[in-house]
């Protein structure tokens, strides 16, 4: 906990909490409008690929925009135009104006600013705390985030439930401006270097890192086939919770973060116990086997407990992982590593909740997750020649968001 005791982080912390929180209360919203909306599976599974879509389009320029620009005048911009594409979708559902592809077309809007804002707001790390202090204060952002993932969609079931999705996305709307306020107050110091030049050739640098690094090449490979195989729990989640209200649709999100937090406060002892690669193997069989399960259970308890395994599992997983891309590179090249891993995790649960959601039309929900968890068992299976050591994964465990 020692990085709370410094300010800037602590009140940066304590914002971007209630922002994730936000967040989440959006995603349930986006959701369940779908399903209010239309009953097919490829047009609810398309509201998390709307999410993760722009990932495609702006990642890679965003990490090099981060590495050539003040970090946090572009932090600004971005969550600004968050809070501009929460709002219109917020009135939009309240004056009854929104369709299908609206919904989609303004969840694509705010996906794009989620997106350009990730890797500057992960590189600022190592700028807001104290240097001994970087992956403590990593593993506290896992933390708030995973706090956020716990609260957020049960509060996010009970709003709609009493007051309509509208409302949720209004309050998603205002829970940016904690971070916009601190972000503003801070003076910032300028780094000792930054890239200059084109950007074309900053994000070529970034590549050109990224492949001739055999680490980053490893995350990257280990990342895409978890991503892609993975990603039908939760776009086809609003289809198996439809019985069971907003309310419950929440709840299952909830326990779902707060699986997440357990696995989180269990990593460390598991670390001493397992191999990284046992580890990451294990927790891929579990999330496969609830992936399956899902398709399966109807009773609401049993749908609790399937979720509380994912999350656990899911932390394990991405932990490894998100660890060792927030410290593989040097500081001037961050943001634009940390863009190609997001862009494979993003973009790997994009193109997998659009071909998981479309092969639900055809064959099924509970079909489609039992093969969802084929593949995750596959590809474990195809990916053991790349290892991830302990030495390279020996600091706290840490989240990304996802």
């Amino acid at each position: 906990m020692a990085p709370l005791r410094e300010p800037l982080f602590r009140s940066l912390w304590i914002a971007a909490v209630i922002s994730y929180t936000g967040t989440w209360m959006q995603n349930v919203g986006a959701g369940w409008m779908m399903t209010q909306l239309t009953l097919s599976p490829l047009m609810v599974s398309l509201v998390q690929a709307a999410t993760m879509l722009p990932v495609f389009l702006v990642i890679l320029p965003a990490g090099a925009l981060a590495d050539m620009v003040d970090r946090r005048r572009f932090l600004l911009i971005t969550q600004g135009w968050m809070v501009i594409a929460a709002t219109v979708l917020a009135v939009l559902t309240l004056t009854h104006h929104v369709t299908p592809w609206i919904l989609l077309m303004l969840t694509f809007i705010l996906g794009l600013g989620s997106v350009m804002n990730d890797p500057a707001w992960q590189a600022i790390t190592p700028e807001v705390v104290s240097s001994g202090l970087h992956a403590p204060a990593v593993a506290l952002n896992s933390v708030g985030f995973n706090v956020a993932r716990a609260i957020g969609p049960a509060l996010g079931g009970m709003v709609i439930a009493a007051m309509g999705s509208g409302a949720a996305f209004l309050l998603n709307a205002a829970s940016f401006f904690g971070v916009i306020f601190v972000l503003y107050s801070w003076k910032r110091v300028g780094p000792e270097q930054v890239e200059t030049g084109r950007m074309r050739d900053a994000i070529r640098t970034g590549i050109r890192y990224g492949l001739g690094n055999s680490l980053v090449r490893c995350v990257l490979i280990r990342t895409g086939t978890f991503s892609l195989a993975a990603s039908s729990l939760l776009a086809l989640l609003p289809i198996v919770a439809r019985p069971h209200g907003a309310t419950g649709y929440g709840l299952l999100l909830t326990f779902f973060g707060l699986g997440a937090l357990g696995g989180a406060a269990a990593l460390p002892r598991l670390r001493r116990r397992l191999s990284v690669d046992g580890l990451v193997a294990s927790c891929i069989l579990a999330f496969a086997a609830m992936t399956f399960a899902a398709g399966q259970v109807q009773n609401f308890g049993g749908l609790i407990l399937i979720l509380f395994v994912s999350g656990t599992a899911w932390i394990g997983i991405l932990a490894c992982l998100n660890v060792v891309a927030q410290t593989m590179s040097p500081s001037w090249l961050r943001a634009r590593t940390l863009s190609m891993y997001l862009f494979v995790l993003q973009g790997g649960m994009a193109l997998g909740s659009a071909a998981w959601g479309t092969l639900a039309s055809r064959v099924g929900v509970p079909r489609t997750l039992l093969y969802s968890a084929i593949a995750l068992v596959v590809g474990l299976a195809a990916v053991r020649r790349y290892r991830l050591t302990s030495r390279e994964l020996a600091l706290s465990p840490s989240v990304v968001r996802d």
